[in-house]
């Protein structure tokens, strides 16, 4: 993603890269898996083991595997990366109880459709603590090579294993579109402070927050922990390993648990509509603060544009529009999982047109009958 600029009212808005933007258009059919020639493949196979029927935080376990591969098709991974994050659940793992080829007697298989080197990866990703590799990566305790020691899933006493630099990296950038694809205020309510889960919070203590899918709010705490994992990737020894997910400019900005946290809440309380909307000048300032705070996402500066647009003040409604779209491409992902990630780009299309061309519905039924017209330019 690229570095906000900062126009005279200290908003950091975000310029749309027209190469990034191109890609995603690529991605925004749902049949863009059928066509990349790398996974194809893969697909039938794994539908045949009932993956879009199984039920899986916001979707189901075809939407999560397809979407993590499409933030990874959008970062520019390789096709072992794409693969991993198309797979990377299939042998189970200490977070899903969802397996589909059996590590005991199936890997040989695996590996004859993916190959050595992407089964590799797969069977490592799913066999390792998870846990403990955020829990490592985020404290720093990386080695001078990069490489990462930690201990397999499984009953005590486990066994350990040294992964690579390249495996630390490819396993930081999967983890970072594993977590934006999945998290929402559910699995935040139930999974509380990951890495640092309570294990032994019964249900019944927070038995409201057990009730799937609640209010579908956005993270208030998971968008730092990526950003967190993509600085990581910083680290010499990593740098250079595979692309740089173009989230955070190039993975180089932190956001910190208290302005992600603190943003969600102003986002959110504009969302549920829990201040004066008649006149719009405090849900404004509200969401402003909210981009202040949190300039990575796409959804508070797409309902900022629309605000924008409402009142009349179309220069701003486009660069809002503008730079919310250069988001949506950067995570290939949705942050708000109220809608999926290719409804947001195209409601955001339709503002961006209408900040262009100065024209926004006086009457509200007419909001029903906007339509996309021409691509528009940035």
């Amino acid at each position: 993603m690229t570095e906000p600029v900062h126009p005279a009212q200290s908003l950091a808005w975000h310029r749309l890269d027209a190469d990034l933007f191109a890609r995603a258009q690529t991605l925004l059919d749902e049949e863009w898996l059928a066509r990349d020639a790398d996974l194809a493949p893969m697909l039938p196979v794994v539908l045949a083991r009932g993956v879009g029927q199984d039920w899986h935080k916001a979707g189901t376990f075809r939407h999560h595997l397809v979407g993590v591969a499409r933030s990874l098709a959008q970062w520019r991974q390789p096709k072992d990366i794409r693969l991993l994050g198309l797979l990377h659940s299939v042998y189970g793992n200490a977070f899903v109880d969802l397996v589909k080829f059996d590590a005991s007697s199936e890997r040989a298989h695996l590996q004859t459709l993916i190959g050595e080197q992407a089964e590799h990866l797969v069977y490592l990703f799913c066999t390792m603590s998870r846990t403990q590799f955020v829990q490592k990566l985020l404290a720093g305790e990386l080695a001078a090579d990069g490489s990462l020691t930690l201990e397999k899933n499984g009953p005590e006493p486990r066994q350990s294993l040294t992964l690579t630099a390249y495996e630390v990296a490819a396993f930081a950038i999967v983890s970072m579109a594993d977590s934006i694809e999945q998290w929402f205020s559910w699995q935040e309510d139930i999974y509380s402070r990951f890495p640092a889960v309570d294990a032994g919070r019964p249900q019944g203590v927070h038995w409201a927050a057990s009730l799937w899918p609640g209010p579908m709010r956005p993270s208030s705490r998971m968008l730092s922990q990526i950003s967190a994992l993509g600085h990581a990737l910083q680290h010499p020894a990593l740098k250079n390993q595979l692309p740089l997910p173009p989230v955070f400019a190039d993975c180089s900005r932190p956001l910190t648990a208290g302005d992600e946290a603190a943003a969600t809440a102003l986002y959110w309380s504009v969302i549920q509509q829990d201040m004066p909307l008649v006149d719009l000048d405090v849900a404004t300032a509200t969401l402003e603060q909210a981009v202040r705070l949190n300039p990575w996402v796409g959804e508070p500066q797409m309902v900022l544009a629309q605000l924008y647009l409402s009142a009349g003040r179309q220069p701003e409604a486009a660069q809002a529009a503008e730079s919310a779209l250069q988001c949506f491409s950067a995570w290939g992902n949705a942050w708000d999982k109220r809608v999926q990630w290719d409804a947001w780009i195209a409601w955001t299309r339709i503002l961006l047109q209408s900040a262009q061309q100065t024209s926004w519905p006086a009457r509200l039924d007419k909001l029903n009958n906007l339509a996309l017209r021409s691509a528009p330019s940035a």
